[in-house]
């Protein structure tokens, strides 16, 4: 479960030997930790902007805090004007909606809630209560006026950006660096990560390592791939569930915004490349939804995306798909 807040980070500064100063920035945001590497001429505290960054994507998208943009519109006030993360982070959204027809979702919140996974309250969940529930999710009820105001057609439709907004934090962080003229980086919040340049201390591609799905105790390194100028978001059921105190029956967080459902299928994880990690985000928690037979279909027809996806074939036998892009980026 994420809880939208942010800690000061604590900055760490390494100088190398080749002109290069390592400067680190680590700390907690958005439920869970970063680390930030930006390689400079000289050392560099850019604390007070990553936090500040954290502070404006909380303030427009976070659930968690009551007096955000996106809370006062789910307690359904309609006066609210949203700011253009708030735009940017909706148009995308409406963009990879209509390309997984529907299984990235938004509007899910209600759903969301109600299975145990957000800051709203936990119902007991049959298949009367999905039925109308549903009845408040569908990206197609809701709409963004050009004066940047949010229009409900029910006003109990609850918007959860949860699974788009870490990505977009990133990117704007990235953004950050970049007016900073800080031209070699690599960000990470919570396993996901954009790579600027490259490792000039290495003279290399940043390298990433991507967990193992099927690891029973701790993370486990399944992969490194190298990576410049990429994003990289992964999902996975292994480490979002909850267990019902009562009955003893695991519920995973990827929920399926067509059945209503928590979706458990063959499907253990998605890493998807692309050029900014708000789409990989997307795309990574839209193929958790989906079938691997749909997900495939749109990642082949979506140039702009490289995927690893570990499933369970018929036979409950592991297997591993990897797009030729990514298969390049492969560290051997």
């Amino acid at each position: 479960m994420r809880k939208w807040i942010c800690l000061a980070g604590v900055l760490f500064v390494f100088s190398c030997n080749k002109g290069i100063v390592r400067n680190q920035t680590r700390g907690e945001a958005l439920g869970t930790t970063f680390n930030i590497i930006y390689l400079a001429s000289e050392e560099l505290d850019l604390e007070k902007n990553i936090d500040s960054v954290f502070t404006a994507v909380n303030k427009s998208l976070s659930t968690y805090i009551p007096d955000s943009d996106i809370s006062k519109i789910n307690g359904g006030d309609s006066l609210v004007v949203v700011d253009n993360m708030f735009r940017e982070v909706f148009e995308l959204s409406r963009k990879v909606h209509k390309e997984t027809r529907g299984y990235f979702d938004p509007t899910v919140g209600t759903l969301v809630n109600a299975w145990g996974f957000g800051p709203g309250e936990q119902i007991a969940m049959d298949s009367l209560a999905v039925d109308s529930l549903l009845g408040y999710v569908g990206f197609k009820k809701v709409s963004l006026t050009s004066q940047n105001r949010i229009v409900k057609d029910n006003p109990n439709i609850y918007f959860d950006f949860n699974a788009i907004a870490k990505g977009y934090a990133i990117d704007r962080l990235a953004v950050m660096l970049d007016q900073k003229g800080i031209q070699n980086y690599l960000v990470e919040v919570g396993g996901e990560v954009v790579a600027k340049g490259t490792n000039l201390e290495k003279e290399k591609p940043w390298v990433v390592g991507i967990d193992d799905p099927q690891a029973e105790e701790g993370r486990q390194l399944k992969l490194l791939i190298n990576m410049s100028d990429k994003a990289l978001a992964s999902s996975g059921n292994y480490r979002k569930y909850r267990v019902d105190s009562t009955t003893g029956k695991k519920y995973v967080h990827t929920i399926d915004p067509i059945t209503g459902y928590t979706k458990n299928s063959n499907t253990l994880g998605v890493t998807i490349l692309a050029n900014d990690c708000a789409t990989a985000d997307a795309y990574a928690t839209a193929f958790m939804a989906m079938d691997l037979h749909e997900a495939f279909k749109v990642i082949n027809y979506n140039k702009d995306l490289e995927a690893y996806i570990i499933y369970l074939d018929e036979k409950g036998v592991t297997q591993e798909f990897l797009t030729n892009g990514f298969k390049a980026l492969l560290v051997e």
